[in-house]
């Protein structure tokens, strides 16, 4: 068991490796204003960007689904690791060296098992690296200088060879403290029945790398005519490994996609390998499965869906690879991107087209053409007998619900015109017509799901915080409650700008529940006053769970609602806060003196409107010198 990593590490880990950094390894961020960074949520499905990210108080947080927090946070989540991985994989990048509470340095055996088998994937492709430099090796670089790949080529995209004995690799890794459990579950070896064995034997082997360029599984070519395994074997699902999940070159394509606002869909690893050297540096392929949804969300999240983007595919012009261009065409609409389709001349995939015809034809061959759509219809109507009546009908029903998918009304009016022109139908209408109302159909029969607002409003309702009082609902249309979380927002990003004043307010003076909850996490985190460095991470642990740390990480990345942030406007938040609980009292003692009448206790009445008369006079010094009478 790990021993506790020293609170002042994980202190100088969060500040040493910038969270713009750490997020832009996954996703594209652009200019919000205001200092702060947009791009779509890693964590939810949208079309339009509400994850932000404020480098200035190195947070995240995510105003769809609610995801938020700090470096080490969005380490945690997005890679699936514990606390302990998630700040020693950030140790190691900004090469900080950890102390453990109970135990000193930290040693390998202690690791988290996530780190353990990225570290052991790392070994294995640097092995496998140096092992295509031997003798045994040379079937495959044969093989790769047959299909134009240089030594330096394979260098680029790190390809290696595994030896043909049965446990070279799994003896190597032994040597390097890892122990059979660690390999068995990597993937990297497979059950005998004495010893582990190496999986991948007397094969070319590309590593897989996820989007921030860790290696998290291999790809293995058969090169003889003896291996009685498949053409292609892939790693095994794993804990750090889903074939869904992964790119093949992503780790080299994303930027270019991002900065391009294009990506190129590919079959396998040599295409990949010949479009890059093309210039094509935005190809990518899927790992031994078909391009589905989690492909897709990779992809959107750098493609940022900003109208512009494109997406090619450029599968084989073979029945197999029209069946892929169908299945991808099923997840079109995941897409805010416009998807095309790609065939090179006698159906040749890019590796052989550029072997024949050289660069130029492959950086020509991904040029926009084909839109995926159309080619997907046209597969759908060239079954049918387009020369008689019953079989444009025929047609038209098949393709009529396809093309009804389409979200962008638009578009989809524009794609039935079109279907029209392929029919042969000269009644355009009758078909725009038809396609619009299986349309309807579908929205009808899909419903309309609960109003966001008021799943959230029940998480806040029953997460009150231990000290709240009651209050209303949280509604954002309410003046006060808009005044409420301005205030927040300012006493936890400028801490600065409403201290002592705010210190003084009690938390019963925010009406709503989990306003009242962030109020009290800075109170228990020792008030805005002198705010130290650690002052937001302080109140995120100050949190009693993790809605009320959502909505803290929230607040302090949002935008204040005002064009200078300043003293004055922090003022004019503390007083509106501060008038509204004064007016809420005043109320409150109304009652009262309502209901003691002239009959009550003489002493009870006189405190009472001893209290009124005071309040009354602290509120006319509030309206009249505002911040000045806090």
């Amino acid at each position: 068991m790990a021993g506790r990593i020293n609170d002042d590490d994980v202190k100088a880990v969060r500040d040493a490796v910038p969270i713009d950094a750490v997020v832009s390894e996954y996703l594209q961020l652009r200019n919000a204003g205001g200092g702060n960074l947009k791009g779509l949520c890693p964590f939810h499905d949208e079309k339009s960007p509400s994850f932000q990210v404020s480098p200035s108080k190195g947070l995240f947080h995510c105003f769809g689904c609610q995801e938020g927090g700090d470096t080490i946070a969005f380490i945690r989540k997005i890679d699936h690791l514990s606390f302990s991985e998630a700040v020693e994989r950030l140790a190691a990048k900004a090469g900080i060296t950890l102390r453990y509470e109970e135990g000193g340095y930290n040693p390998s055996h202690q690791r988290g098992e996530r780190i353990r088998l990225v570290e052991a994937h790392q070994a294995a492709a640097q092995f496998y690296i140096e092992q295509l430099g031997s003798p045994e090796a040379e079937i495959g670089r044969k093989f790769l200088a047959e299909r134009g790949f240089d030594q330096a080529a394979a260098a680029h995209f790190g390809v290696g060879y595994s030896p043909a004995g049965w446990d070279h690799l799994t003896r190597f890794l032994r040597g390097k403290g890892f122990s059979d459990k660690e390999l068995l579950t990597s993937g990297l070896a497979q059950e005998s029945r004495r010893n582990p064995i190496d999986r991948f034997r007397g094969r070319l082997m590309w590593p897989i790398r996820d989007v921030s360029g860790e290696v998290v599984g291999f790809g293995a070519r058969k090169l003889r005519d003896d291996d009685n395994g498949p053409k292609y074997l892939n790693t095994p699902e794993t804990p750090i490994y889903k074939k869904s999940q992964v790119l093949y070159g992503i780790d080299l394509a994303k930027k270019d996609i991002a900065k391009s606002s294009r990506a190129v869909v590919v079959e396998g690893y040599t295409d990949v390998m010949a479009c890059h050297l093309a210039g094509v540096t935005t190809a990518i392929a899927t790992c031994g499965t078909a391009f589905g949804g989690d492909h897709i969300k990779i992809l959107r999240r750098l493609l940022m869906d900003n109208g512009s983007a494109r997406v090619i595919f450029t599968f084989d012009g073979d029945a197999a690879g029209q069946k892929a261009a169908l299945r991808a065409f099923e997840d079109d609409q995941k897409f805010a991107a416009e998807t095309y389709i790609a065939i090179a001349p006698d159906n040749m995939d890019p590796c052989d087209l550029r072997l024949l015809k050289g660069d130029e034809a492959v950086a020509d061959l991904v040029q926009p053409r084909t839109p995926l759509f159309e080619f997907a219809i046209r597969q759908i109507v060239g079954r049918y007998d387009l020369e008689t009546p019953a079989g444009r009908a025929a047609a038209l029903d098949e393709a009529a619900p396809i093309v009804a998918r389409i979200k962008n009304v638009a578009s989809q009016h524009e794609v039935a015109v079109q279907l029209a022109g392929i029919l042969g139908i000269l009644d355009t209408q009758f078909v725009v017509k038809r396609v619009a109302q299986l349309a309807r159909w579908a929205r009808d029969r899909g419903g309309k799901g609960p109003a966001p607002t008021q799943h959230r409003r029940q998480q806040y309702e029953t997460a009150a915080p231990r000290a709240a009082v009651p209050g209303p609902a949280l509604n954002l249309r309410s003046p006060a409650h808009r005044t409420e979380r301005e205030l927040l927002k300012l006493a936890l990003q400028h801490p600065h700008l409403v201290s002592p004043a705010f210190d003084a307010y009690g938390i019963d003076e925010f009406t709503a529940p989990p306003y009242a909850a962030v109020r009290q996490c800075i109170q228990e985190a020792g008030g805005a006053t002198d705010a130290p460095s650690d002052y937001l991470p302080a109140v995120m642990d100050s949190a009693p769970n993790d809605v009320v740390r959502a909505l803290v990480t929230e607040l302090a990345v949002e935008a204040i609602h005002a064009r200078t942030v300043d003293e004055a406007y922090a003022g004019e938040q503390l007083v509106a806060v501060r008038r509204r609980a004064v007016d809420r009292r005043l109320l409150d003692i109304q009652g009262t003196l309502a209901r003691l009448g002239q009959n009550g206790d003489p002493v009870q009445l006189a405190a009472v409107q001893n209290e009124l008369w005071v309040l009354q006079q602290y509120g006319q010094a509030l309206r009249n010198k505002g911040a000045a009478a806090l």
